[in-house]
């Protein structure tokens, strides 16, 4: 067997490291014997990519809300656990555009209750998060809670602040006529 060094590699206190070089093998081609890599043209294909770029601007959109959303909306809170409804008022004071979130302050009263309210808005996802800063709230509402509305700004879930509370439903509309629409159900398929 011969010994070829192939590579001096210095390391500190190391000494230089050797490689076996296998002999030619008989019986194998050379690669400029092999046909297919003489005889053989490589084409590059453009690659193309198809579907549509997307052209929502979300930032625009949020300034475009700030303006036209409705300040005032009403509508019914009801405790999974309970068939009892609660009346809710929502005014927002302030809606800031800020990138592609609006930023909501303003005043909810549910039931009896009126507490300050700071939430936002994703203009691009139509996420919406309104969060009461009042330390009392109704009972079974813990501060710290918040409503999420992930179906748009008409129907969001309480979000409690321990698994113990199954949470709520709140349904609210831009029109204060004292009548809230319910949604759909939605049929299941058990």
């Amino acid at each position: 067997m011969l010994f070829l060094p192939v590579m001096d590699v210095w390391i500190a206190n190391e000494p230089s490291l050797e490689q076996t070089m296998p002999l030619k093998a008989t019986g194998e081609k050379a690669l400029d014997e092999d046909p297919f890599l003489i005889d053989s043209e490589f084409k590059i294909i453009p690659y193309v990519l198809e579907g549509s770029v997307e052209s929502f601007d979300p930032v625009a959109r949020a300034k475009e809300l700030a303006k036209t959303m409705p300040r005032r909306w009403c509508g019914t809170f009801r405790f999974f656990d309970d068939e009892l409804d609660h009346d809710v008022k929502l005014l927002f004071s302030k809606v800031t555009p800020k990138g592609q979130i609006i930023s909501l302050s303003g005043e909810m009263r549910i039931g009896n209750i009126q507490t300050p309210i700071n939430g936002y808005l994703n203009a691009k996802s139509d996420q919406l998060e309104l969060i009461p800063l009042a330390d009392i709230l109704l009972p079974g509402m813990k501060p710290g809670g918040i409503f999420m509305g992930l179906q748009g700004s008409q129907i969001f879930g309480w979000k409690a602040t321990s698994l113990q509370n199954l949470g709520g439903k709140l349904l609210i509309q831009e029109e204060c006529d004292g009548k809230v629409s319910k949604p759909p159900a939605v049929r299941t398929i058990w």
